[in-house]
């Protein structure tokens, strides 16, 4: 499709021949601009020199035609095509420390540990958010950035699949993961930038205080929405016979309310696989998946091939005048 961006240049189109019209309204007998063409209508042979004239005004015509085209700055629009908008820079810090291996969760009617129930419900999450860029931060004893911020959510999905546990250690640095997180977010452009931690302990490793690095996180605009995962009844073979216990007696919720109060994030408990999707579904409400894909159009300038085009069209005019006048210069 054909788009003009100064679509009222076309106006200059009929401009040589109104100057035309003025100089024969001045003068009836001829105009100096074509007193020449005149003479040669006059002299020229009955057919070879009058066609050569006829070809040097048609020539001029389309050199003038093809300058205002040029001046109306056409573009050519190719087919529309889908580009997802842009919208947040989000980490995700999930913990792989050895409690995550605490089968007190459920998958198909089945019972699954931590980690399994954490990928599966992730996995959804990150298909759905179509323009935002997500990386993953593990941690253990240490945080390690396994892939940084990217559109391909393909493959980040992917990542997460192959994490495994005890990757990074045994135990739960969540201040180090924080910091990571910040470090990776602090100097990206996007307006929102968030940070999804996921555990099911305390803080028992790193040199990163956790609240330091919420307070350090919310200075710099980064917000931390913190999800503590795991049952909180497990029954357990023991000695006298089952018993009931509390397999999440290690989760810090006070620091995870906290570390969200700080910057501005919400704490979420996950009990149940059932209750760790609910909690993805807020988040995504919280942290809204961009609008509608935006329509965008190749462009093509055509603004220098008509330029090029009228140069063209000058040059063999005059190159036409120049023979004409010296095939009437040799008659004379």
């Amino acid at each position: 499709m054909l788009d003009l961006q100064w679509p009222w240049a076309l106006l200059l189109l009929p401009l040589p021949f109104f100057f035309l019209w003025r100089a024969r309204g001045k003068n009836a007998n001829a105009t100096h601009i074509y007193w020449r063409h005149s003479q040669f209508l006059a002299k020229a042979p009955q057919h070879h020199g009058r066609n050569r004239i006829r070809l040097t005004l048609i020539l001029l015509m389309c050199a003038w035609l093809t300058i205002v085209l040029a001046l109306s700055r056409p573009a050519w629009l190719g087919e529309a095509t889908q580009i997802p908008p842009t919208g947040r820079d989000l980490l995700i810090a999930l913990d792989l420390s050895g409690s995550m291996q605490i089968s007190d969760m459920t998958l198909n009617d089945r019972t699954a540990d931590r980690l399994s129930a954490a990928k599966e419900v992730l996995s959804q999450f990150i298909r759905e958010r179509r323009g935002d860029r997500i990386g993953i931060i593990v941690f253990g004893s240490k945080a390690y950035l396994q892939a940084p911020l990217s559109y391909d959510l393909e493959t980040i999905n992917q990542l997460i699949q192959e994490s495994q546990i005890g990757f990074a250690g045994e135990q739960t640095a969540i201040g180090d993961a924080i910091g990571l997180g910040i470090k990776r977010l602090q100097d990206k452009p996007a307006d929102q930038k968030v940070l999804i931690l996921m555990t099911d302990g305390a803080n028992t490793a790193g040199r990163v205080s956790p609240l330091q690095a919420a307070d350090y996180a919310a200075k710099q605009g980064v917000t931390i929405h913190t999800i503590g995962i795991g049952a909180e009844h497990m029954i357990r073979p023991g000695f006298f016979g089952p018993k009931v216990v509390n397999p999440s007696s290690d989760l810090d919720e006070p620091l995870l309310t906290n570390i969200a109060h700080l910057t501005g994030g919400q704490f979420f408990r996950a009990r149940s696989t059932q209750e760790l999707r609910q909690v993805y579904v807020l988040l995504d409400k919280l942290e809204p998946i961009p609008s509608s894909d935006i329509l965008q159009r190749p462009k093509t300038t055509l603004f220098h091939w008509l330029g090029a085009l009228s140069l063209l069209f000058v040059a063999v005019a005059l190159l036409a005048t120049r023979r004409l006048d010296f095939s009437l210069g040799g008659r004379t």
